[in-house]
């Protein structure tokens, strides 16, 4: 576990001694903060029949912003290794593959985790505020973080396998980009597919991040997501150690 843990500070030290991340904090931070004031104001006028949380990530404006996240966050993970030859000299030291891409993993995750606060912090200084003890629901407030973080999870894992195919970070994160929308825009193929049995609409459907945080954000927090999620991240990371498996024989 040790070589682990030394390659995980490298990569924490490597996001965070860097102005990229602070720069994407700062905006990622600034879009949300103006979204959930304009919230907030619209829920003042009118009455509506969603919480707050719900309306939050609901709304296409953060989804926007999300989808670019992933690609910043994972295009340079092993893309940018591969270009200055430096992976190649990672793999003569006595570390297993295994614990390079999960090194790289976790730190993403982290720095993810790290993103993501500041929006959850919005909640709690609204209601110290505003002096509202029911500002929004528990269960909602939850299951959106639940929901949020899994879906980030997942999305992390198919940054990294993106990246493990190339050496060319804009190539890799816009094949990030591409499948995370893919994935995301599944909840709307009914839209589209009218003409399809509304079985294989339903199956289709089931794997959609969309339905998937409409049910969290409304508290009704199901496993099957959970499992969903969590074993499709492991396949992506496991696709991901055997391209590099496959590029250490090599060399």
């Amino acid at each position: 576990m040790r070589p682990f843990f030394i390659l995980l500070r490298k990569e924490l030290r490597s996001f965070f001694l860097s102005p990229l991340a602070y720069v994407i904090i700062a905006l990622f931070t600034f879009l949300n903060g103006w979204l959930f004031s304009s919230i907030v104001t619209a829920m003042r006028l009118r009455v509506n029949q969603h919480s707050l949380v719900y309306n939050l990530f609901d709304s296409g404006w953060f989804w926007m912003g999300y989808f670019f996240l992933f690609p910043l966050l994972t295009m340079r993970l092993f893309a940018e290794e591969k270009k200055m030859g430096t992976l190649e000299t990672l793999f003569t030291a006595p570390v297993r593959s295994v614990q390079v891409v999960m090194a790289k993993y976790f730190a993403t995750a982290i720095l993810y985790i790290v993103i993501m606060l500041p929006i959850f912090v919005f909640f709690f200084l609204f209601q110290d505020i505003t002096g509202e003890q029911a500002a929004f629901q528990d269960g909602s407030f939850y299951g959106a973080a639940t929901i949020l973080l899994l879906v980030g999870l997942f999305n992390i894992a198919i940054g990294c396998f993106a990246s493990s195919l190339t050496s060319n970070q804009l190539i890799a994160a816009m094949i990030t980009f591409v499948g995370v929308v893919l994935h995301y825009f599944l909840g709307f193929i009914h839209f589209f597919g009218a003409k399809l049995p509304t079985e294989l609409l339903d199956k289709v459907t089931y794997f959609s991040t969309v339905e998937h945080r409409r049910l969290f954000s409304e508290g009704l927090i199901d496993s099957r997501p959970i499992v969903y999620y969590i074993s499709s991240a492991i396949v992506m990371l496991f696709l991901t150690h055997q391209v590099l498996e496959r590029r250490r024989w090599k060399t």
